[in-house]
């Protein structure tokens, strides 16, 4: 597993300690177990499973919620608005990352986007018919077709999610669609 920078939590104040363990207390930046956390506290950093390091909520302004435990699992609203279900010995850290304006950020040039390395991408369209299904055409074509990757593959709707991941059990209800 790769080392990633450490998850700064928004009000966390220079100086103030933090505590990880079943025995902290659920103030802001402490890290425990979801059976120790209340419901309705904004939690991040969620682990998927006991042990496993945190993996759920750890983009710029994200958080959880708890809203509720029943047995050995409790339900957990994510922000993509996916309910599923957590064993509650998984840790979480309370409270909601910060960096919200991370969003707001505007580049402002393609160079500053090549520092943080994205490269640029080339539209299917605007390629030679030798290096994409969509390309080629005189002028501005439309392409010609519904929209292809490089390999001919239906690039819109299709869903990308393995039906027969053992993990599906554990969600309740999947994100809402985006129109």
């Amino acid at each position: 597993m790769t080392p990633t920078a450490p998850l700064a939590p928004k009000d966390l104040k220079v100086g103030q300690a933090v505590l990880a363990g079943d025995d902290a207390e659920p103030k802001i930046g402490n890290a425990l177990p979801i059976k120790n956390v209340p419901p309705g506290v904004p939690v991040h950093n969620v682990e998927l499973h006991p042990g496993g390091g945190g993996r759920l909520i750890r983009s710029a302004g994200a958080a959880a919620t708890i809203a509720a435990k029943e047995g050995n699992y409790a339900i957990v609203n994510l922000p993509s608005g996916e309910i599923r279900k957590l064993h509650i010995n998984c840790y979480c850290t309370i409270g909601q990352i910060g960096n919200i304006e991370h969003s707001a950020i505007a580049l402002g040039k393609a160079g500053r986007s090549r520092w943080l390395g994205h490269r640029p991408k080339v539209r299917g369209m605007a390629m030679n018919p030798v290096a994409h299904p969509m390309g080629g055409g005189e002028g501005r074509a439309g392409g010609g077709r519904e929209p292809v990757s490089p390999w001919g593959k239906l690039a819109k709707g299709g869903k990308t999610r393995n039906r027969r991941k053992v993990s599906s059990r554990f969600i309740i209800r999947r994100r809402p669609k985006v129109r």
